[in-house]
């Protein structure tokens, strides 16, 4: 393993990725508020400090493992959950989707303005490749984000919402699925099914929606 190339990764991606899951996870505890539920706020969650939202296992030491184990070709992560009470919500069911929503919709618009700054550095001539790294990390963290927290299965946020979609006979089946969903999510990381039926499709269409926004910056920098 090259330490160096390993050092000079993680200064590329640390802000990025710090960012993508700190406004994430203040994201669900704002909407949260906003929809009748104060619990991420009491407890200091709805912060742009990163430091309540980082789980030193899942957010650290998890990554780092396996960016060893597996020379950088695997990585996953998480950081702490925000806690939401949905029975504070004032129409839980509907409400809960919102809730859902807002941490992908914020990794969504970073990517967005990460690729806005890209196209400024580009246009003002500024290519230094430490900086247009961390740009082009940041837009591929926060689309990466983005698809895999709408993988349609609880606890993640595509879980979450297909529950407040569904009736309610099907969303509570759905539903019974979370306290073991974590573990059915790794199984199918690690057999490449979330990849191939999940992240690249939804990844290729999230991509090219990201390049028609941005297509009039890439334009003019043309």
């Amino acid at each position: 393993m090259d330490i160096a190339h390993l050092i000079q990764t993680v200064l590329i991606y640390a802000l990025p990725v710090l960012l993508a899951i700190t406004v994430h996870e203040a994201a669900h505890g704002y909407a949260a508020r906003y929809f009748g539920d104060n619990t991420a706020y009491s407890l200091g969650r709805v912060t742009l400090n990163p430091i309540p939202h980082i789980d030193p296992m899942g957010t650290i030491l998890m990554p780092l493992m396996l960016y060893f184990a597996t020379s950088g070709a695997f990585l996953f992560g998480y950081a702490k959950p925000v806690p939401v009470r949905f029975g504070n919500l004032r129409n839980p069911k509907r409400d809960m989707v919102w809730v859902a929503l807002a941490g992908p919709c914020v990794n969504f618009l970073q990517a967005f303005v990460w690729g806005v700054l890209l196209y400024a550095l580009i246009g003002f001539g500024f290519t230094e490749p430490f900086f247009v790294k961390m740009c082009q990390g940041g837009i591929l963290v926060n689309l990466v984000m983005f698809a895999f927290n709408l993988f349609p299965l609880p606890p993640l946020d595509g879980g979450r919402i297909l529950v407040g979609l569904l009736p309610y006979r099907q969303a509570e089946l759905v539903s019974r699925v979370e306290p073991w969903g974590f573990f059915i999510v790794m199984a199918l990381v690690i057999m490449k099914v979330v990849d191939w039926l999940w992240m690249r499709p939804v990844m290729a269409l999230t991509e090219w929606v990201l390049g028609l926004l941005l297509s009039p910056l890439a334009w003019l920098v043309a």
